[in-house]
């Protein structure tokens, strides 16, 4: 017998689905055309020289992403409807990139260095506002999308904004080579504000039930107890959490690839379009079968196909020979960028029970927030005082020693969780 609760999560379900994969689809759309892997490290590199500044661009994306989720944990924790906390934080992981459009036309007025120090204050500010939008929307969609189906729908919505990715990716490039500078980036970054704010709406259309039946304990707790009390009781998240702070690193050689094409091999903006469109298509096809096989198998063989994919594509990297190694190069980062991301979030909402799910979703996340600043400035001082080649071997050997984590000292928090009859 089904719940009123239950029954309003099930009547809502297609709508749900419908309107987040919209929000998805959006959203790729906007970041084909500020990718921070390919477009945002291009127009820093138009203003320094400096390996570590570039490939802090994607760092202080996925830093800022991860850090505050602890810290809202607590708050997160307490609400019954997640929707107005969501759709107010989000906001600030948008608004930046119209920052970034003005940055863009400024920089021949305000020089270089002061359009270098505006970049990076935009993409601290929307770095984390996606961080303290985070735990109340994984904590919403968590709610309203049933267990069984959670890999396959955060799959189908990563891989959905990785195809429009993809699409627009392409578009940037052709923008970039045809517009004349400072309206080459900033018609990116408009582009990519528009449909940000596109896919606000499409999210703010989510129906969300309150969650009546939640018990909530009068006196709110610190956040420190409740982490102290998992990290003591639950062994293999401990082991889990290891193996997503050395995935930082195992993949700090992936925020260089693109600039070591570029000075390699001369690659222009029309290829980095087509590398941008080839990673995403990668990452598009490998959410939605990931999702789909990790619901099925569980999820942590996907995790450690993503580590054997992250080590092939550093040995590639490596030894690459011309920029048409890249292709092969930007298909396996792929593999690899679903099993760290989309994967690992999914795993994170399998262990404890439904109360302690934001405090296991902050651990997750904040503690594996210092390696994605770590390892890209570790990476960086490597490239930059002795070449990208070593970055490249070092990511190779960490991805070993990741695989070796997941296959002996990782198990399926799923499998456990049947095995001791629930919580």
């Amino acid at each position: 017998m089904l719940t009123p609760f239950e029954q309003d999560i099930r009547q809502n379900l297609k709508h749900n689905v419908t309107v987040n994969l919209w929000d998805g689809g959006l959203f790729g759309v906007a970041l084909g055309f500020a990718s921070f892997g390919t477009i945002l490290p291009l127009f820093v590199d138009t203003m320094t020289d400096s390996a570590t500044l570039i490939g802090l661009v994607p760092a202080i994306h996925s830093a800022g992403w991860l850090l505050p989720q602890l810290f809202t944990a607590s708050h997160v924790s307490r609400l019954r409807q997640y929707k107005r906390t969501v759709l107010m934080t989000t906001i600030h992981e948008r608004a930046p990139f119209l920052g970034l459009a003005i940055v863009a036309l400024l920089v021949p007025v305000i020089g270089l260095n002061a359009g270098l120090v505006l970049t990076f204050l935009m993409l601290i500010w929307q770095g984390l506002g996606g961080g303290f939008t985070a735990n109340a929307w994984t904590s919403m969609i968590s709610k309203i999308i049933p267990p069984n189906t959670r890999g396959t729908f955060f799959g189908m919505q990563a891989g959905l904004a990785n195809l429009f990715i993809s699409g627009s990716a392409v578009g940037a490039g052709y923008l970039l080579d045809y517009l004349a500078s400072p309206w080459d980036f900033a018609a990116c970054f408009f582009l990519a504000s528009l449909f940000f704010a596109l896919s606000w709406f499409a999210l703010a259309a989510t129906r969300e039930p309150e969650d009546t039946n939640k018990i909530i304990p009068e006196e709110k707790t610190h956040f420190w107890e409740d982490s102290k009390k998992i990290l003591k009781k639950d062994a293999n998240f401990n082991w889990f959490l290891a193996a997503r702070f050395l995935s930082q690193f195992a993949t700090m050689g992936f925020s260089f690839y693109i600039i070591y094409a570029l000075r390699r091999f001369d690659m222009d903006t029309v290829t980095a379009g087509y590398l941008t469109a080839t990673l995403t298509i990668s990452q598009t096809v490998a959410n939605a079968g990931m999702g789909w096989l990790g619901d099925k198998f569980g999820h942590r063989s996907m995790l450690i196909l993503g580590a054997f994919a992250a080590m092939f594509s550093a040995i590639l990297a490596w030894n690459a020979a011309s920029l048409t190694w890249f292709y092969p190069i930007f298909i396996l980062t792929g593999l690899a960028n679903v099993s760290i991301w989309t994967i690992g979030m999914t795993m994170t909402v399998d262990f404890g029970t439904e109360a302690e799910r934001p405090i296991y979703i902050g651990l997750s996340q904040t503690l594996t927030a210092p390696a994605t600043i770590i390892a890209p400035i570790l990476g960086g001082w490597i490239a930059d005082s002795v070449g990208f080649i070593p970055t490249f071997s070092i990511s190779t050997i960490l991805s070993a020693v990741m695989i070796g984590i997941l296959l002996i000292l990782v198990k399926d928090p799923r499998k456990q969780l049947t095995m001791n009859g629930g919580q």
